[in-house]
């Protein structure tokens, strides 16, 4: 790592070298190290994640995020993150795939008042759903979850909101694979699971919901 005396930002980008993927221009690094430094703030009031240290978000969550983001089909217009929580992975998605609309959804009243301020300060477009994911009544293009309490439940919550033809996005295990894909239903087809950065277990799989389920 480079020394102390760089930039969030930079930190970021080098992380994304190192992992091979391809750095954040400066403006979007900028954005990286705004969210960053929200993120932090309130996580020492409301405890958004058990990764305490500025080198451990960007290594864990960040990276992982952005990696995802990157992975998505083209053609997604609109997604839903269930359980954002923190806003991972939905506020790295609107950051870097801006021509999404993205939904964070997060039931708990303190996450998601930090989501309102993170997408306020950011001044993306993203919006925050401050309720149970299952009163939504819209369908979305693509419906993400990472590290969701009581997962296989909440996959096949989100395989419910999912359109035909959209995609579930899961970022998950190896050894969790199996059972989320089972949790998610047959109607879904498992094409393509993409390696994520930080450990040769965490990966992203795609499934795609078939056309001919009813919504």
């Amino acid at each position: 790592m480079s020394g102390t005396g760089s930039s969030a930002g930079e930190r970021l980008n080098e992380l994304l070298s190192n992992a091979g993927l391809a750095q954040l221009d400066t403006a979007k690094a900028g954005q990286f190290e705004v969210y960053l430094s929200l993120f932090v703030r309130w996580s020492a009031k409301i405890n958004l994640t058990s990764v305490r240290d500025e080198e451990g978000i960007l290594s864990r969550h960040l990276i992982e995020s952005i990696a995802c983001a990157r992975a998505l089909p083209t053609g997604i217009s609109t997604l839903l993150d269930l359980g954002s929580g923190g806003g991972f992975p939905g506020i790295p998605i609107a950051l870097c795939r801006p021509e999404i609309a993205v939904t964070l959804a997060e039931s708990q009243g303190k996450k998601a008042a930090f989501l309102q301020e993170a997408v306020r300060v950011l001044g993306i477009s993203a919006k925050v759903h401050g309720q149970r994911a299952e009163l939504l009544a819209t369908r979305f293009d693509c419906v993400t979850l990472r590290a969701v309490d009581r997962m296989a439940k909440a996959v096949a919550v989100a395989g419910e909101l999912v359109a035909p033809g959209g995609w579930l996005a899961l970022m998950t295990t190896r050894g969790e694979l199996a059972e989320l894909q089972n949790a998610a239903g047959a109607g879904f087809s498992w094409s393509s699971v993409v390696q994520l950065p930080g450990g040769d277990e965490r990966l992203l799989a795609l499934g795609e919901r078939d056309v001919s389920l009813p919504v």
